[in-house]
């Protein structure tokens, strides 16, 4: 397998929160997400628990992301996903499955820090209620980001993932450095 190269070469900035780009392999899925055997083809792949809708399930560096009624993104370690994507496509038998791994059609940031630091960082960008009432940890939200669209992974308190096309890698970084800016603090959790 080749070795995995980073939109951004690893790019990390401090700040507000840290965000860094980082590497995880992504398979998307779409199908009839209600369906057994699909549900027990990735629940066995991920080792986690079907997510409800705008949910989450993870299990250590796995999970499973509601992304739509009829998509999921299966997260695992990048050196996995070709061979998982491979053979997750052979399954479910008699179900209609589109399976993909889009791990090199995507960028990846983590987002580190204080909770309410991070949720005002994405808050800047975003027109997505991220208050922790309305998006506690746990929560995947496709929205945009400013002017991209993008996915938004509250994994934990004090930790998102935000997912976007490879092919604006730079300007969501930029978006994201700026907004967490260390005199950019807003105040508002």
């Amino acid at each position: 397998m080749s070795e995995t190269v980073l939109p951004l070469g690893g790019a990390k900035v401090d700040g507000l929160v840290t965000v860094e780009e980082m590497a995880l392999g992504m398979i998307s899925l779409r199908g009839a997400l209600e369906s057994e055997a699909i549900a027990t083809a990735v629940t066995e792949l991920a080792g986690a628990a079907m997510p409800a809708p705008l949910k989450a399930s993870a299990q250590g560096d796995r999970a499973l992301l509601w992304m739509s009624p009829d998509e999921l993104l299966i997260v695992l370690p990048r050196a996995e996903a070709p061979q998982a994507a491979h053979d997750l496509a052979g399954r479910p038998s008699g179900e209609h499955a589109l399976v993909a791994d889009v791990s090199d059609a995507r960028a990846v940031f983590a987002l580190r820090g204080d909770d309410a630091r991070l949720r005002e960082t994405l808050a800047k960008l975003t027109p997505a209620d991220l208050s922790p009432g309305a998006c506690p940890s746990g929560t995947v939200r496709r929205t945009r980001l400013a002017q991209i669209p993008g996915a938004i992974w509250l994994s934990e308190p004090g930790t998102a993932r935000v997912l976007c096309f490879r092919s604006v890698a730079r300007y969501a970084f930029d978006l994201l450095a700026t907004a967490a800016a260390p005199d950019a603090p807003v105040g508002v959790y």
